[in-house]
């Protein structure tokens, strides 16, 4: 029998690809997405596409309302999505506060449930907006965490956190995303919600100068 992942899957290019790289490997792979309160619903249903492009073996989304209480320009319609680029040392406005951290732990909430050897993340701690819960150091303590708080844990066999992409550029991403025929084209990295990438925002201008650099600017929101 083949050993069970869940994946976090928001929608995104990166989360896309880490699940491909979990399917690569033989592992049967169960998508976990989620109804946070975020400023749209574009990335959902992105979220779901990537899902059946990739045939994964489950789907499933739930609602976790971080925007009842706001602190994001992502969660909170008042606060403006800033469009000026990533600035070195300055956490952005997008940043939710705790994000990672709850989806992490109902990831692991399922993967117990389910039996499931590993949680892969797309987090990138490289080409990405200085968010402080997509570092190695934040997964490393998450992890010891995460033995002590669940009975597979303690039983030895817990489930490991997996972020395959946490040390690349966002070139390499790319790269690999091609070579896995990650369908690219549905994925969905823009903090706005239109119909098309506002191409302005801090995660299209990563996306976008990645594109380009891997040779696939007709991918690239402008």
């Amino acid at each position: 029998m083949s050993s069970t992942t869940i994946a976090l899957l928001s929608g995104g290019l990166d989360s896309a690809t880490a699940a491909a790289l979990a399917r690569e490997a033989g592992h049967r792979v169960i998508g976990l997405s989620f109804d946070y309160g975020q400023r749209h619903q574009r990335e959902l249903r992105a979220a779901a596409e990537v899902a059946q492009a990739l045939g994964l073996a489950e789907h499933h989304t739930i609602n976790v309302n971080l925007a009842a209480w706001g602190g994001s320009s992502l969660t909170d319609l008042d606060q403006p999505v800033p469009d000026q680029g990533v600035q070195d040392g300055v956490i952005p406005s997008t940043y939710v506060p705790g994000r990672n951290t709850v989806f992490i732990a109902l990831g692991l909430s399922l993967a117990e449930a389910k039996g499931a050897e590993r949680l892969v993340l797309g987090v990138n701690a490289i080409d990405y907006s200085g968010y402080p819960d997509c570092r190695p150091d934040y997964l490393e303590a998450y992890q010891r965490l995460a033995d002590l708080a669940s009975r597979s844990g303690r039983e030895g066999h817990g489930t490991q956190l997996w972020a395959p992409l946490v040390e690349w550029s966002k070139t390499k991403i790319v790269e690999e995303a091609l070579r896995l025929n990650v369908p690219i084209a549905s994925t969905w990295s823009c903090y706005a919600g239109g119909e098309v990438p506002c191409g302005v925002c801090d995660s299209c201008r990563i996306r976008d100068a990645a594109l380009r650099e891997a040779g696939r600017p007709d991918l690239a929101s402008r």
